[in-house]
């Protein structure tokens, strides 16, 4: 039997806070082991309890969610991922929230399932929740933002075999593994490996920085 997926969450309003406990703890294979009411306390929380996912909300008092996702996925002490809760109003914080290290977002509106699913996606390092809609924000906000591909960036794009380029298009467009998998008629261990050796490569945290990277680098342009 698998251990319970341990969760910390953040958010600033303690009704909330509850009521994802209340979730979360009912659900199976997975348990709450803390709370935060600012981002300050939700690095500590995290430091000390080792929760395997933050859900962590973006606008808290003092420390927000934001600079308390660089700091969590910036320590590699730690194996904690982030996933960032939003409103529909935060979408200017999203992208944001994936550079800084968050390895996806959920709508404080969406289906107690789904975040629960969320939660067992991100624990299990297969990132974004919804990868569609989030991979639509990301290219409007690498429009945006005009980022220009690094000299790092490009020496890692230029180790990738045609086959690996193929399959971060893939990733970029949100496709499961399993998706990818029939879209190329090969085996899932085989998409399997080709995405760890994209994250070796590019030396990504997960899928999430993988699809930052696939538009931040050219190889996918917003609206292709």
């Amino acid at each position: 039997m698998h251990d319970a997926v341990r969760v910390l969450v953040a958010d600033d309003e303690g009704l909330i806070r509850a009521g994802f406990r209340v979730l979360v703890d009912a659900s199976p294979g997975l348990t709450v082991v803390g709370e935060a009411a600012d981002g300050a306390a939700a690095v500590r929380q995290c430091r000390a309890l080792r929760p395997d996912v933050v859900l962590m909300d973006i606008r808290m008092p003092g420390m927000d969610g934001l600079e308390a996702t660089r700091h969590v996925a910036g320590d590699d002490s730690l194996a904690t991922r982030v996933l960032v809760v939003t409103t529909f109003g935060d979408d200017e914080y999203v992208f944001a929230a994936l550079r800084a290290g968050a390895s996806g977002f959920v709508l404080k509106d969406t289906r107690p399932e789904d975040l629960v699913d969320a939660i067992h996606v991100v624990a299990a390092g297969e990132a974004l929740l919804a990868p569609r809609v989030t991979t639509k924000l990301v290219a409007e906000f690498v429009r945006r933002d005009r980022v220009p591909r690094t000299r790092a960036r490009a020496v890692g794009l230029d180790e990738l075999t045609e086959r690996e380029r193929e399959v971060l298009v893939q990733v970029a467009a949100g496709k499961s593994n399993a998706e990818i998998a029939g879209h190329f008629v090969v085996s899932l261990n085989t998409v399997k490996t080709h995405v760890s050796r994209l994250l070796f490569k590019l030396a990504a945290r997960d899928r999430a920085q993988l699809v930052v990277l696939a538009y931040e680098s050219g190889l996918v342009t917003p609206g292709a």
